[in-house]
């Protein structure tokens, strides 16, 4: 009790001395007894080299199996406890792969809110909610870990399905605190008299996106009670870093707005009576106060902002310091009033494992891993990525035309453009999580004639959908847009699948969609949409990696010997026939591909022939869904009995253009054709492996040989599938 008492007073003194109040201003400056941030002691803090290894026992997180049960903890006990916690995490990620680097950043913040908070009646809204496997682990999901991000286990990200704590379900960025408002404003309409709070943990990434602002302006309007915990981490892009034409700094950190506060007179005088007052405290106030410049600019720049927009603003605080993280959320939750509160916490990304310290993604995203020594468990890939073929080919493109740009949006390293960066800074454009910005901003481009390449994952491309077609389709703009992750993505799951892409962007007049099969068709696609400069255009692909050389001359006859070093335009609408039915077949059927099934397609007629002699099987690759090969499929309806057509999409997409030009066209008037288009079921595909959901959406080559088979009238019993092991898939 009495150096509890003498902490408390020494933070007392340093308030005092700065003329500070945490109820009496909103500059509140929290300052914790070791310098801003709490030294682990040496029971607590991983070894300094390799091996790392925690605690052999976790005697205070065995007691947890729902937040009530640390309610009665003391302020050492959470400090244990959060040490436990750290590391059932790192040991349960190393076991299954997933996001680490954001999970090990809140340990404290979650044990923290669970212990303060009365969960789940007030509702804790993690924004994007890679960060939750702490979360996970305290609200009663500690024996599931093992199955995280599995088949038929936990998912990754919040989940409301999963846990009445998982209060609103994630995986994209920027929603939380319009979900906070919601509720918060949804228990006032009830008229409850229950005082709750309703509170939104939001990162620097996620803030980079408009509608944090719109939802903090329309807050504050309101007045409604609750609280934005702004996790600050400096880690906004993945990885942050990347070289582009903002220099490496994080995307979209306002440091315009911040310059100019922190370069102006008052706060030069303010900083220089801060540093001569500290001067006469005793030595361990002088500690304290050490980090005393960094958290004043922070006081300055960030409470004008947030309060600018009705918040009251409180930080920044260390997030790693139970000491005064408790007692502050403590003080927010017995508040009186409805203001909304903004707490800005300053966090290390990767804190208490070396290795996702050192890292220059802080483990973000990490496939399994040894906890000794750090080292990722993967296999080194046989074939290049699709990913990484883009890149290379842009790469090859822009070293002779200096108007080629790439744009992303927070994923340079999932998209390849990363790469472009290393290569091309000044051409390279991260805008921060801000997916509508970055379609306008490239149409902005292409109106002065620059070629922009704008590199989203199929997913988030969903978040600027009037930007494509009001900003770029409708005015014909030749902004050529890079869909990754087309199709099921594996173990992020359905958050993440690029399933609905083919739907929403087909319907669209003027653009131009295609799909490669494989890693050379990519390449070659790539050089097609650069010479593209009259319509918007959007090329799709998968994650993963590519088919290889031996798969492509074995299955397609390629011949090749290496990858060819340039892409070749294609013309354009014009689809191509990899393998001709048999001649002699008595019953033939015609399968259409577009995107990576053709593989699969030209395995499944190979079997069907081998097993039926009767039957012979056509497979052609569609490669543009707009402009369609009509005469491909025309040639394909009229010399075959049974037509199918297979994609890595949603109905809604390729499938449908087909059967609407053969129903106008009037193919299937005598009813001699028979159509059927494989898609993705009408549900939402859980997290597994890729081989996995492609088995339960029924698109695998089992399945498109029982399809074929069936509408011949010949029934076929569907073999079992012999998947393989697959490493984990990470966003």
């Amino acid at each position: 009790e009495r150096r509890e008492r003498e902490r408390e007073m020494g933070r007392l003194s340093t308030l005092l001395a700065l003329g500070l109040s945490l109820d009496a201003g909103a500059y509140a400056l929290v300052v914790g007894p070791a310098g801003g941030r709490r030294t682990a002691s040496p029971t607590m803090s991983a070894s300094a080299g390799p091996p790392y290894q925690g605690p052999r026992s976790t005697p205070l997180l065995d007691q947890v199996s729902l937040p009530k049960d640390l309610k009665g903890f003391s302020l050492a006990e959470l400090k244990q406890l959060s040490h436990e916690l750290r590391w059932e995490t790192i040991n349960a990620v190393s076991k299954t792969g997933g996001h680490l680097g954001s999970s090990l950043g809140v340990v404290e913040l979650t044990v923290a809110l669970h212990y303060v908070f009365n969960t789940p009646e007030d509702p804790v809204i993690f924004d994007v909610s890679h960060q939750v496997y702490p979360h996970k682990i305290l609200t009663g999901r500690r024996h599931r870990m093992p199955t995280l991000r599995q088949n038929g286990g936990i998912s990754g990200f919040a989940k409301r399905a999963e846990s009445e704590y998982d209060i609103f379900g994630a995986g994209h960025s920027t929603t939380s605190i319009s979900a906070a408002l919601g509720m918060a404003v949804a228990h006032e309409l009830q008229g409850l008299d229950k005082v709750r709070t309703s509170i939104a943990v939001i990162g620097d990434g996620a803030i980079t996106g408009g509608m944090a602002y719109e939802a903090m302006n329309n807050a504050a309007y309101l007045n409604s009670r609750i609280v934005v915990i702004y996790n600050d981490n400096e880690q906004v892009s993945l990885p942050t870093g990347t070289p582009s034409a903002g220099g490496t700094v994080p995307a979209g950190s306002l440091s315009a707005y911040t310059s100019r506060l922190i370069a102006s007179k008052p706060f030069q005088d303010f900083r220089d009576i801060a540093k001569s007052i500290n001067k006469l405290f005793p030595s361990e106030i002088q500690q304290a106060n050490a980090k005393i410049d960094e958290y004043a600019r922070g006081m300055v720049s960030g409470g004008t902002l947030f309060e600018e927009l009705g918040f009251y603003y409180i930080g920044p605080v260390d997030g790693h310091d139970l000491d005064n993280l408790v007692p502050i959320l403590e003080n927010i939750r017995d508040r009186g009033g409805k203001q909304p509160v903004l707490l800005h916490i300053k966090t290390d990304k990767g804190k208490g494992y070396p290795p996702a310290e050192q890292a220059s993604d802080k483990y973000h995203g990490v496939p399994k891993f040894d906890v000794a020594t750090g080292k990722k468990l993967t296999t080194p890939a046989k074939t290049p990525s699709y990913t990484s073929v883009f890149a290379d080919s842009l790469i090859d493109i822009a070293a002779t035309d200096r108007s080629v740009v790439a744009i992303t949006a927070a994923m340079p390293g999932g998209t390849g453009v990363d790469k472009f960066g290393k290569r091309f800074p000044k051409r390279t454009f991260d805008v921060g999580i801000a997916e509508q910005h970055a379609v306008t901003f490239a149409a902005g481009l292409a109106v002065e004639g620059i070629k922009p390449f704008c590199a989203i994952y199929s997913t988030f491309m969903q978040r600027a959908y009037d930007q494509l077609i009001h900003d770029v389709a409708l005015q014909k703009l030749p902004v050529r847009f890079i869909l990754d992750r087309a199709g099921l993505v594996g173990n992020d799951g359905p958050t993440h699948h690029g399933s609905f892409d083919l739907a929403y962007i087909g319907c669209i007049p003027g653009m131009v969609i295609c799909s490669p099969s494989d890693e050379v068709e990519l390449k070659n696609m790539v050089q097609t949409v650069y010479e593209l400069d009259d319509k918007p255009s959007a090329l799709r692909y998968p994650r993963g990696s590519a088919l290889g050389l031996d798969v492509l001359n074995d299955l397609f006859g390629y011949g090749l010997d290496a990858y060819p070093e340039k892409g070749v335009a294609l013309p354009l609408g014009k689809g191509r026939i990899m393998r001709k039915a048999r001649e002699d077949a008595k019953r033939k059927v015609a399968i259409l591909s577009f995107g990576t099934r053709l593989a699969e397609s030209v395995q499944a007629a190979r079997h069907i022939e081998t097993i039926d002699e009767e039957v012979g099987v056509t497979v052609a690759d569609a490669r543009w869904m707009k402009p369609l090969d009509t005469e491909l499929v025309v040639q394909l309806a009229t010399e075959h009995e049974v037509l199918i057509t297979c994609e890595e999409g949603s109905i809604g997409g390729f499938g449908d253009h087909v059967l609407h030009f053969l129903a106008l066209g009037g193919y299937l008037d005598d009813g001699k054709l028979k159509v059927r288009p494989m898609v993705l079921p009408d549900k939402y595909i859980e997290a597994g492996s890729m081989g996995e959901q492609y088995e339960e959406a029924g698109l695998s080559q089992r399945f498109i040989e029982a399809t074929a088979m069936r509408l011949l009238g010949k029934e076929m019993k569907i073999r079992s599938s012999a998947l393989v092991d697959e490493e984990p898939t990470i966003a």
